[in-house]
């Protein structure tokens, strides 16, 4: 019996430690498993979203995530590597790749100095502006005159948090928390909210691709804060912190980002064959001369 019950905890924690290697080292874990696990969304137009509502997510941030899918084929001598998808939300996209459910996240997460201490992030590959989207008949041109009104935001953005700041200058909001973007411009174009507080650029994306994209303005003239989107992985991994940022960093230094980027931000794209008409500001133009993986 103590014999019996030894080979079973060695057992146990020959696999414990195999689970943990595998989760510490993504390369080991992608060769293990024949497959490489990528979190997506549904609706992060032009990021990563499902132009027919079904199939695999497309996207700005899923095509450069595709190189890095390139860069470990090569590297693992793989060419038949499996890609599966995971969609995930705003509020289990850190639990879900910290415990190996998927490989890498991306979408369009905000790189923060608080998300940094669970995740790492590979260069960042867009800057966007926190705002808000309005009809055009609200009458409202600043994010002051959302005083005593209701908003929608998503759960588990930094929207979230700097609205909730935004109020301490005095201006009282109502919050009303949706459980994706798109469900949060629903909110707003059906009138349940009079303001949508998002990212300027997806913002952009579903107004462009809504029935009625004449009926909406974005508050460009103000911001609640410029924040910068990054790929996650996993810490404490660098085999493939190597891997990743080279594979991002070698993009924007070719150039070869600014083909990726006009495809989906200047170019009509699916399903609507709508043009966002994004050019890249001076900030993304900055990170792209500049890679860094610095957080707000």
């Amino acid at each position: 019996m103590t014999f019996r019950l030894s080979l079973t905890f060695g057992l146990c924690a020959a696999l414990l430690c195999s689970t943990a290697l595998a989760q510490s080292d993504t390369l080991a874990k992608i060769k293990a498993n024949g497959s490489i696990s990528i979190g997506g969304r549904d609706s992060q137009i032009p990021f990563s979203y499902k132009p027919t509502g079904g199939g695999d997510p497309v996207g700005f941030t899923n095509d450069i995530c595709l190189k890095i899918v390139d860069a470990v084929k090569a590297k693992l001598g793989m060419p038949q590597l499996d890609v599966r998808y995971t969609i995930l939300t705003s509020t289990n996209r850190i639990p879900l790749l910290t415990n190996g459910t998927v490989d890498l996240d991306c979408a369009t997460t905000t790189n923060t100095v608080q998300r940094q201490q669970q995740v790492a992030f590979a260069p960042s590959h867009f800057v966007t502006n926190i705002t808000a989207a309005v009809k055009k008949n609200s009458g409202i041109n600043s994010l002051a005159e959302l005083n005593g009104k209701t908003v929608s935001t998503v759960s588990g953005s930094t929207g979230v948090q700097l609205l909730r700041a935004y109020r301490k200058t005095g201006i009282d909001v109502q919050e009303l928390a949706a459980k994706d973007t798109a469900d949060g411009f629903l909110l707003m174009s059906s009138d349940r909210t009079v303001a949508y507080i998002l990212d300027d650029v997806q913002l952009a994306g579903l107004i462009a691709t809504s029935p009625k994209p004449d009926e909406f303005k974005i508050l460009t003239g103000e911001s609640l804060r410029q924040e910068p989107y990054g790929i996650m992985y996993r810490k404490d991994d660098p085999q493939f912190k190597e891997l990743v940022d080279k594979t991002v960093t070698d993009l924007m230094k070719s150039g070869a980002i600014e083909q990726i980027y006009a495809k989906w931000f200047t170019k009509p794209i699916p399903p609507t064959n709508a043009n966002l008409n994004f050019p890249m500001t001076d900030a993304v133009k900055e990170i792209y001369k500049n890679p860094n993986n610095k957080g707000v």
